[in-house]
């Protein structure tokens, strides 16, 4: 009885409180959008359903193949991206039978039906998942989770493709293109890049790349672009053919964010590294072909709790400039791994506690110091690629996400790095100066007001007095279509705000812009104009000097364009 007490209440107050927030919240111009924060998190992995190996739990209550099947497929969209794969928890929380059977049915699918004031989404209030859907998954979470394989050297092998080998690839550039002021266009739902002449404007070509490009990164020379799926498939463009085209691809798992290449002096183009969300481990390549040589798991002790976790995804690897060595962020142990690749068979690594939940970030202005942001910690790690160490943990906004941050000086704290926040509107200047500013060294020196929460991307150049920040992931239409421009000399002044996507003239749409990028001179600013799928989506390019609209760019093939990527900042890590 007490049971069902229990669960009576939760209902009603789950209930209670999911109307109440309905009911309250002001339209946002983007109906049926859920927080900024949980749409990030929680995005689908693409793992194949039928590739993951199903236990049935005998207390379970009993759950047909078919049902099996429609609640892994459900899982892997809607829950895996905050619960883990595993469902061991990642920045939600742990979904394990020893979790959920002593819950039941009723009372998971009340949580799973209203959601909860804690973040849980209300899957089945908003009209996403319907009733028999949430039933089903009720009874599929009290099983043992589903497992996917294993991803090894065989594996990795059998998909490598050298279409052109290094001997019959061009000896020097065979086209007229200016590759330095060249853009990497992720089309994120067409499953390619568009590669654009900064100069015309034109796009050049479309590649096919693997499923939802997440970055582009260059060589150190500058001459391949090494391109990473959502579906970790990485493709290997030679920029120097006639017409660029892919000379190498592989898929290194079967869930990836990060690739990057050797940049230490003697190294460069050597070796390329790539690392997946599953399995949780990085790979290391040679840089011309792709084909792996060294693969390293991350599995292990998290650093607060230190209890074991099977699942500690790959987030951003950036490549050292002090030593030849890959730089690793390990999201769920919150571990920086620092890869020497000098004897990748007698391969040496330095772990650096940091703080959970790692995922992205950049260098400050020397190179010598990388800002990474653990995100659900709401802090930022520096460390030292140098020293081969940790140099502090700032306290911050509610989840960074700096992309790679912005480098720049403080007219009155000295040189800063910035990053900009998906859990509120404030922008974080670290001081990173700890010879002439030591007293403002590895500090929140002053806290910028933004538009609002749900930022992705912040960017300025070493040549512009501005900073430009987004809020793509804002529930508010006029805010996600919008950014705040800083003037560096006078950060006292509050930010003009300019609704790029009211710039691009398209027509109906969420029109979400994102991630500012300059071009190599400095005074343009990037933006693109996502739209969905079967709309017309935009890039709007602004001059950097007048913060006045210098130029749109429109075609059919641009679909879903986010990421772009201009080969020389993306080569000599400018931002």
């Amino acid at each position: 009885m007490d049971t069902r007490l229990s669960i009576l209440a939760a209902s009603i107050f789950l209930m209670g409180a999911t109307q109440a927030i309905a009911a309250d919240a002001p339209p946002s111009g983007h109906p049926g959008t859920p927080d900024p924060e949980l749409r990030y998190k929680g995005a689908p992995v693409p793992i194949k359903p039928e590739e993951a190996q199903e236990t049935i739990t005998p207390k379970a209550p009993p759950v047909t193949a078919a049902e099996f099947a429609r609640a892994k497929q459900i899982y892997f969209e809607r829950c895996a991206g905050c619960h883990g794969v595993l469902r061991k928890g990642a920045t939600g929380k742990p979904l394990t039978p020893d979790v959920t059977l002593p819950r039941g049915t009723e009372y998971l699918k009340v949580f799973i039906g209203f959601g909860s004031p804690g973040g849980m989404p209300n899957w089945g209030s908003s009209g996403i998942l319907s009733d028999a859907e949430i039933d089903i998954m009720a009874r599929f979470l009290q099983h043992e989770p589903p497992m996917p394989p294993e991803y090894g050297l065989a594996e990795m092998k059998a998909t490598w493709k050298l279409k052109v080998p290094p001997e019959k690839r061009p000896k020097k550039k065979m086209n007229k293109l200016d590759l330095e002021n060249l853009f990497s266009v992720t089309l994120r739902d067409d499953g390619k890049i568009a590669l654009i002449d900064g100069d015309s404007k034109k796009i050049v070509s479309t590649i096919e790349t693997g499923y939802a490009v997440h970055i582009s990164r260059m060589s150190a020379s500058g001459r391949y672009l090494f391109v990473i799926g959502r579906d970790a498939k990485i493709d290997l463009i030679d920029l120097w053919m006639k017409e660029p085209a892919v000379v190498a691809e592989i898929k290194v798992g079967m869930e990836a964010r990060s690739v990057e290449t050797s940049k230490y002096k003697g190294y460069e183009d050597k070796y390329a590294v790539a690392g997946t969300y599953w399995p949780p481990q990085f790979v290391i390549m040679d840089g011309d072909t792709l084909e792996p040589k060294k693969i390293v798991a991350t599995r292990g002790m998290t650093v607060d709790t230190q209890e074991y976790h099977p699942e500690p995804r790959v987030a951003a690897i950036i490549a050292s400039h002090e030593h030849p060595e890959f730089i690793v962020n390990v999201k769920e142990t919150g571990k920086v791994l620092m890869a020497n690749y000098e004897d990748i068979n007698n391969l040496k690594v330095t772990e650096i506690e940091a703080a959970r939940f790692l995922h992205d970030g950049g260098w400050d202005s020397t190179h010598r110091y990388f800002m990474s942001a653990a995100n659900a910690s709401n802090k930022i790690a520096v460390v030292d690629s140098k020293k081969q160490k940790l140099t502090a943990l700032v306290e911050v906004g509610k989840i960074p996400h700096p992309g790679r941050g912005a480098n720049f000086v403080d007219p009155k704290f000295g040189p800063v790095w910035a990053t900009g926040h998906l859990g509120d509107d404030s922008i974080a200047l670290i001081g990173t100066d700890p010879v002439k500013h030591k007293a403002n060294a590895w500090k929140v020196v002053r806290t910028l007001k933004g538009l609002g929460g749900g930022s992705l991307f912040l960017k300025t150049h070493p040549k512009s007095k501005n900073l430009w920040v987004d809020s793509t992931l804002n529930p508010e239409a006029g805010i996600s279509q919008s950014v705040a421009i800083f003037d560096i000399a006078n950060l006292d002044k509050a930010p003009e705000v300019v609704n790029i996507a009211e710039l691009a003239g398209l027509g109906e749409g969420p029109k979400r812009v994102v991630q500012p990028e300059y071009n190599k001179a400095g005074d343009e600013v990037w933006f693109s104009v996502w739209n969905g799928q079967t709309q017309e989506s935009a890039i709007v390019v602004m001059n950097d000097k007048t913060r006045k609209l210098k130029a749109v760019i429109k075609d059919k093939r641009l679909i879903t364009p986010t990421g772009k990527f201009n080969v020389y900042n993306t080569q000599h890590d400018i931002y």
